[in-house]
């Protein structure tokens, strides 16, 4: 869920530079054990599925931690089961068409544990997991481009909220579930499609939000480079 326009740019329109910041909400579903992590994961919404994916990098403790969501973490840190925790370190978002096939994913891997081990179906942890969802609010950055080439000296300093919600949470809301640069760029009549394709080459889940930065940053440079 998001409040404010989600539409930052539109084809033959300048691109508005919209910020970001997240809102942590509970579901009020909750687990102490694998077998209620599988309960729970078949009730909550998938919004809560994003969050427990892509939130993370919006928090101001994200920092490349040794598992890459939130359920292979816990799975370390609440079950000390590796295994698991490795498995569903496994799990890209971005492999699918869209989240209830995450969420199948998950299940299915979660599944597949229980069903090796009786000790994982009725362990209990002390350190349960408590499923969220994410409130996206989104604000004006007070910029706007009319040409693709104005953008590139602002790149760098470019806020990770702001590349969170054009290269990330875009992918939710553009037709092509793409970014909003592409968007954009595809309103310009093919002049930057080798741009686009540069651009559809970065998967964004493996990076944090400012090496992706750095990346978007380097990719419009290289396409600009001499053009003063």
């Amino acid at each position: 869920m998001q409040i404010g326009n989600g539409s930052p740019a539109r084809p033959g329109n300048g691109f508005s530079v919209r910020d970001c910041a997240l809102i942590t909400l509970a579901t009020g579903e909750r687990a102490h054990s694998l077998k209620e992590l599988r309960e729970g994961l078949l009730r909550v919404p998938v919004g809560s599925l994003y969050h427990h994916f892509w939130g993370r990098l919006l928090r101001p403790q994200f920092d490349e931690p040794e598992y890459n969501n939130d359920f292979a973490s816990w799975a370390w840190r609440g079950l000390h089961d590796r295994p698991l925790a490795e498995r569903l370190s496994m799990v890209i978002p971005t492999d699918f068409d869209d989240l209830e096939g995450v969420r199948q994913e998950v299940l299915e891997i979660v599944h597949q544990r229980l069903d090796e081990s009786e000790l994982a179906l009725w362990s209990a942890v002390d350190q349960g997991f408590y499923f969220l969802h994410g409130q996206v609010v989104v604000f004006s950055a007070g910029l706007v481009f009319d040409h693709p080439a104005d953008i590139v000296s602002y790149l760098p300093s470019l806020s990770t909220g702001s590349v969170f919600f054009h290269f990330i949470d875009a992918r939710r809301r553009t037709p092509q579930r793409n970014d909003d640069f592409s968007a954009w760029l595809a309103g310009f009549d093919g002049e930057f499609a080798p741009l686009i394709a540069d651009l559809a080459g970065l998967d964004p889940y493996f990076s944090s939000l400012k090496e992706l930065r750095h990346r978007v940053s380097a990719i419009f440079q290289r396409h600009f480079a001499g053009s003063a």
